[in-house]
């Protein structure tokens, strides 16, 4: 029985019949307790790091330099190597998980490949919360890691590519909504758990971890594979019947026809990862990086990742600092969800260019506030300003929320064409992670060195990307994937360019050098 009906554009001008059934719902929110984990994960490792029997049993020294006053700096106080090596370490070892995970993905599909996230999560949430020294809980976070390499990796294909092309986007978002609802849900964890006496709080809060772990992992097991996947690894019968179920119509041929050609032409690809630096395919894989490095330079993840230290550092008492990331992960997550409504009504392009004047705006506020009110030794941050502080943060969270934290995933997800969109996903996951640890590593020594200019340093960046989604980011609303090579590349003023084959740029720079000119003028 379908929840909804509409016809999905398909190629050619075509319309796939095509219903929003509960099947394709299930199977969506299912899939995306990937994000929830992964969001978990994000906004548990700052809370911990807030709290003081953790600090005491990991890191001595960062807690000694917190209680004293002779040492005490509002900036500095927390710049530890290893403190930030625990966080970040989850993303180095997605990182290298990325690589093994394009192939089970390819190889197993979708479905397999989040059910290894599932059980990686689950091994890992163990040893974090029962750790004994750094070394045990080290270990547990690299094995999260690699549940975030997997989930990172299948999820938002499996979304792009189970969802009908009128609500691809909406539906997509999920993940990027769950993993702010995992943020909010480890806030509130934190502020409970630092509450409890005898200094267990923080092995709650690490093994609360299990829940989304344990519901990706049966999520995968009841899901359905997606058309896709089933036909890229030869199940055409299996691909066709599952293809019916979540279209919620018998309808299906014209669409299915499209998807095994796709997959046919995909096979013929042996090497995806050097097909992907193919002329064709550069306009994808240039937006695709761009946008995983820009994510990560808005300096969201910093403060997600730090938030209760970050309010800590401007003055705030633990249970206020931790009260406060409360706040910020509550607007993170009802500013996703206007994504989810919007994003297929309004577009990409117009989400992205608000979000950059807003996030601008805010930044630099909270910048002239801080370098004004924060010096390093003495607090003059009165409750007033500390307030409007938290407000300018929301600000700038909930443009990041409804824009580069949702968009940075879906947009490479569904550019790709499927024979380079297992590499290609690897490609995106493996930038992200990368500078996500680079930036976790970081954030605290920068916070030290930089004071309140960090802030102006993510605002630089944030004026340079809004200038690069005016210039070179296209619209893919409403495209379907199949589409975006005819609809949306050969359409643009610069991409264009780049839609020809490389023996193709090889015939007509022969031809030209032969009739006297440099055909790579015009290329």
């Amino acid at each position: 029985m379908a929840g909804g009906g509409f016809s999905a554009s398909g190629a050619g001008g075509k319309e796939f019949e095509a219903k929003i059934t509960p099947i394709v719902i299930i199977s969506c929110i299912m899939a995306a307790t990937g994000g929830l984990m992964f969001g978990y994960d994000v906004g548990v490792s700052g809370g911990v790091t807030a709290m003081d029997p953790f600090l005491k049993k990991f890191f001595p020294t960062v807690y000694k330099r917190t209680k004293d006053k002779g040492l005490n700096s509002n900036y500095c106080k927390y710049d530890n190597q290893g403190l930030q090596l625990f966080t970040s370490s989850l993303y180095l070892a997605g990182l290298t998980a990325t690589f093994f995970a394009s192939y089970t993905t390819r190889r197993l599909g979708r479905r397999l490949t989040m059910l290894i996230a599932g059980c990686f999560f689950i091994v890992g949430v163990i040893l974090t919360a029962a750790a004994q020294d750094l070394a045990m809980l080290i270990i547990g976070r690299i094995l999260l890691g690699c549940g975030v390499g997997f989930a990172n990796q299948a999820v938002p294909l499996f979304l792009s590519e189970i969802a009908p092309t009128r609500i691809r986007g909406g539906l997509n978002i999920l993940f990027q909504l769950n993993v702010t609802i995992g943020i909010l849900f480890a806030s509130l964890v934190n502020y409970g758990t630092a509450k409890i006496s005898g200094g267990w709080g923080w092995r709650l809060s690490l093994g609360l971890a299990g829940f989304p772990a344990l519901l990706l992992t049966l999520g995968a097991i009841f899901v359905v594979d997606t058309p896709n996947s089933l036909i890229e690894r030869g199940h055409l019968e299996e691909g066709k019947n599952v293809l019916k179920k979540i279209r919620g119509t018998d309808n299906i041929e014209p669409e299915f026809l499209e998807l095994v050609e796709a997959s046919r032409i995909a096979k013929e690809v042996k090497h995806p990862f050097r097909n992907l630096l193919q002329r064709r395919n550069r306009p994808q894989l240039i937006i695709s990086v761009a946008l995983q490095i820009f994510q990560q330079f808005t300096g969201i993840n910093a403060i997600m990742f730090y938030a209760p230290v970050l309010f800590s550092t401007l003055g705030f008492g633990s249970s206020a600092a931790l009260y406060s990331a409360v706040i910020t992960g509550a607007v993170n997550v009802l500013s996703t969800v206007v994504s989810v409504y919007s994003v297929d009504k309004l577009g990409r392009r117009i989400l992205l260019l608000e979000a950059g004047v807003q996030m601008l705006i805010s930044q630099v506020v909270i910048a002239i506030i801080l370098g004004i009110k924060v010096t390093d030794h003495s607090d003059n941050l009165s409750h007033g300003w500390g307030i409007f502080v938290v407000v300018m943060i929301c600000t700038y969270v909930s443009a990041f929320a409804w824009s580069w934290g949702p968009l940075g995933w879906l947009i490479p997800s569904e550019t790709f064409p499927l024979e380079t969109r297992s590499a290609g996903q690897s490609v995106t996951v493996c930038v992200n992670l990368l500078f996500t640890f680079v930036m976790a590593q970081a954030f605290l020594s920068m916070l030290c060195h930089f004071k309140y200019g960090i802030f102006l340093f993510f605002s630089g960046w944030i004026f340079v990307m809004s200038l690069f989604v005016f210039f070179l980011l296209p619209e893919t609303k409403n495209v379907p994937i199949e589409e975006m090579t005819e609809r949306v590349w050969k359409q643009h003023w610069l991409w264009k360019r780049y839609m020809v084959d490389d023996d193709d740029v090889d015939v007509v720079k022969k031809n030209g050098h032969a009739n006297g000119f440099d055909p790579s003028a015009q290329l």
